[in-house]
């Protein structure tokens, strides 16, 4: 299964968020052990234009490709950041994300899904982008991994503590958060955009 082209943080992100970006999955259990491509292949954020540019002075790009440079060192497996430059509704953003290499056609597939996903005048976002931008913001103290007080099924899968009222706080599932918890734990200025009909 070839993984979902998804973004993960709303806004255009600072160096510090960045760098924490480019590994939000370094609690998941069995690191050194398991390939993690595909927690990582198709993840995509903005960032800024001197983010941008600190990344193409770090190290010489494994290649350039016009409004696109890849990292010369790799995630995981053939996963690397790529960055890009892209022109979008008259405006020049920049953005990381992760393509997987041995598909050489995996850059521009992210350049079109990033292209395709910001052009909409309307800003909104879908269920799965609030929970990956909660995911993505929330400090690993509060986040990690179904271990073994949960059932087998469940086991490895994203967890995060939340708030409620009649017990406190609790350990949940990432993905069953009701949409009162996804409305609490987003910024205030995400929280009463519309919702927007995954494509």
């Amino acid at each position: 299964m070839t993984p979902s082209i998804r973004k993960i943080q709303f806004g255009i992100v600072d160096r510090r968020q960045m760098y924490r970006l480019f590994d939000r999955h370094a609690q998941r259990p069995n690191r050194w052990q398991e390939d993690g491509s595909a927690l990582y292949t198709g993840e995509w954020f903005e960032i800024a234009r001197s983010e941008h540019d600190h990344m193409l002075e770090m190290l010489p790009p494994l290649w350039m490709r016009g409004e696109m440079f890849a990292m010369r060192e790799f995630l995981t497996g053939s996963v690397t950041g790529v960055f890009y430059a892209l022109r979008i509704n008259g405006v020049t953003r920049f953005f990381h994300g992760y393509c997987d290499l041995s598909d050489p056609h995996s850059p521009e597939m992210m350049r079109a899904a990033i292209i395709e996903r910001e052009s909409h005048p309307v800003k909104a976002m879908t269920r799965k982008e609030r929970i990956e931008h909660i995911w993505s913001a929330t400090h690993d103290d509060y986040r990690g991994y179904a271990g073994e007080a949960f059932d087998p099924a469940v086991r490895g899968k994203r967890t995060i503590l939340v708030y409620r009222p009649q017990n406190g706080t609790v350990l949940k599932l990432l993905e069953e958060l009701t949409e009162e918890e996804i409305s609490a734990k987003l910024p205030v200025q995400l929280r009463f955009l519309p919702l927007r009909e995954a494509a």
